[in-house]
């Protein structure tokens, strides 16, 4: 129920964010991650514990929207892939915190009830800490009030800097405010739109559809499906497991503004590709040889070595780039339909994982995700432009050139056929 609760919430955070702001729609999902938890924790049947768990993924699923639109909107240009990033990561290292706390509890009475109910605590301070936070400059230029986001840019900025800034908002907002009011159904109608969400829900698809999630979830079980019995040992590979996707996100913050986006996204999915191959040959010939501690072993150096390739491209260059590709009128409802597609996505493969498993062997359920991996590999080449060190602007008028060919002041966002103009 939480994975269906973060579809429900990523797909009402585009709206919710446009309409009352990044910073309060954040609010908003961290108090519901608070109240679920809690409801999760004092649970005194499974009904509840459904409401608890679906509550709690309505809060996940609205702050993967609202957060790296917020972070993005509020980042110069030069860093604001590795300040996305540092989302990405803060999610990794609370996933190896959530082992360590697993781990803690495992001799605790009510076990199940600490470790659900613990999860309150990070939501809490993240709650209070956005509260000294300003709320993004872009929406309340765009939105609500002009001196405001000057103000806020000023503490971005030096004073040099904030008067282009302020001259692209204007520029960005006489656009805006020739449109019509944006509706769903424009994202598909308009080229430049539609191939820019084709990019960026298309990278968040396969994101989760090569397996990252898959191996997050049941990497216990998967490491106990490698012939290791003991259910502790299976738990501390886990930890490990987190650990090294959390330096590994380190690492792609460090890169994602050096290397570009694109360039790092391939060398990710070439190293995945190889890791889920190893994957699979650990699995297959496992099953049938004698030197099964050799296979097993085998199996967790896979696990490791996808996860090292993994998390500093495919984990943080996705919502990177999905919370940059959009025009400012498009960028909230566009984030929540990207997302909406990521979480879907990850219904999908973490529901039928194990069933694919069990029917045709796990390694060939890792043969599958690497034929995938392969789709994934192509559909970057093909269609995902590279965005680093471009501000929103010079990545509109990029999808435009894209849409209509490479011609300046091509068309407008909302009437096709209609001239404007960019300046600067």
């Amino acid at each position: 129920m939480a994975l269906v609760g973060a579809i429900v919430g990523a797909g009402a955070a585009g709206w919710l964010s446009d309409t009352y702001g990044r910073k309060r729609s954040t609010l908003f999902a961290d108090a519901i991650f608070v109240v679920g938890a809690i409801v999760m924790g004092v649970a005194p049947g499974p009904i509840i514990l459904i409401v608890g768990r679906f509550l709690v993924g309505l809060g996940i699923g609205l702050a993967s929207v609202c957060a790296p639109v917020y972070i993005s909107e509020a980042s110069p240009t030069e860093v604001r892939g590795g300040l996305i990033s540092t989302n990405v990561l803060m999610i990794t290292f609370g996933q190896f915190i959530s082992y360590c706390v697993n781990l803690a509890f495992t001799q605790v009475p009510g076990t199940w009830r600490w470790m659900l109910g613990v999860s309150a605590v990070p939501a809490m301070l993240q709650f209070i800490l956005m509260l000294l936070l300003p709320e993004s400059p872009r929406w309340l230029y765009m939105k609500k009030d002009k001196s405001q986001a000057a103000d806020v840019l000023s503490r971005i900025y030096d004073p040099f800097r904030l008067e282009d800034e302020l001259d692209l908002l204007a520029a960005a907002a006489e656009e805006e405010r020739k449109q019509k009011a944006v509706k769903i159904m424009d994202v598909f109608k308009i080229k430049e739109v539609r191939l820019a969400f084709l990019a960026g829900g298309g990278l968040l698809a396969f994101q989760q559809l090569a397996g990252i999630n898959t191996v997050m979830y049941y990497s216990p079980t998967i490491v106990q499906m490698a012939g290791f019995s003991s259910n502790q040992l299976a738990l501390l590979i886990s930890l490990a497991i987190a650990a090294m996707n959390t330096v590994g996100t380190i690492l792609g913050i460090y890169l994602i503004d050096r290397v570009g986006r694109r360039t790092l996204a391939l060398t990710s999915l070439a190293g995945v590709f190889v890791s889920l191959i190893l994957l699979s040959v650990s699995f297959i010939l496992g099953s049938s040889s004698d030197s099964s501690s050799f296979y097993s072993w085998l199996a967790v150096i896979g696990l490791t070595l996808y996860i090292a390739f993994f998390a500093p491209g495919m984990g943080p260059v996705p919502w990177a780039i999905n919370s940059e590709i959009y025009p400012q009128a498009y960028r909230g409802i566009c984030g929540g339909m990207g997302a909406t597609v990521c979480w879907i996505t990850n219904f999908i493969v973490s529901e039928s994982f194990l069933s694919i498993a069990d029917g045709i062997g796990t390694g060939g359920a890792f043969l599958i995700i690497a034929g995938i991996v392969v789709a994934a590999f192509v559909f970057v080449c093909v269609l995902v432009p590279e965005t680093n060190a471009l501000t929103f602007e010079e990545v509109d008028q990029m999808f435009k050139d894209r849409a209509y060919g490479s011609r300046e002041n091509s068309q407008n966002l909302l009437e096709p056929g209609t001239q404007f103009e960019i300046n600067g």
